[in-house]
């Protein structure tokens, strides 16, 4: 069984005990630690190290020339020994071929939490929903345009 699965398997056992629901991963944490169900293991340490040190690079921006608050920090996905690695970069110092499959591996994590949410939108509407079914629109070029317009405003403020 996987680690993705041990741990749904876990949520599977909260909700069975009658634990609140819905809930905060937090509180399924804090239950499973607490039956222990869960427990680090030796191994898992570096991977969350690795994740951390992930999202904190994730989270370094900086404001460029033109005061724009950008990614300071970007990964790129590079094939080695067949399989394939995320590297990190800086922007400022990174190759242009770097940046082009850092900001295409980008896009298509969009790409794909779209056709994700989609699937997940018509399940819904077509299982669940009892009421007038959820519209989901997937051109951004006015979500866009409108977050240029406020950044814009708050500059002049």
């Amino acid at each position: 069984m996987s680690l993705v699965e041990q741990n749904q398997r876990i949520v599977e056992q909260y909700r069975a005990a009658g634990e609140t629901w819905p809930a905060t991963s937090t509180d399924i944490a804090r239950w499973a630690i607490e039956k222990q169900l869960w427990q680090i293991h030796p191994g898992a340490i570096v991977r969350q190290c690795a994740d951390q040190l992930a999202n904190a690079m994730r989270e370094e921006f900086y404001t460029d020339p033109q005061g724009r608050r950008v990614r300071l920090m970007h990964a790129a996905p590079y094939p080695k020994n067949g399989r394939q690695y995320l590297l990190w970069d800086d922007m400022r110092t990174a190759s242009n071929g770097h940046m082009h499959a850092a900001f295409q591996n980008r896009r298509q994590q969009i790409v794909m939490d779209c056709r994700q949410l989609q699937m997940d939108t018509d399940s819904y509407n077509q299982n669940f929903n009892k009421e007038k079914p959820i519209q989901m629109i997937f051109d951004f070029t006015l979500d866009l345009a409108e977050l240029a317009i406020m950044s814009e405003n708050v500059k002049v403020a």
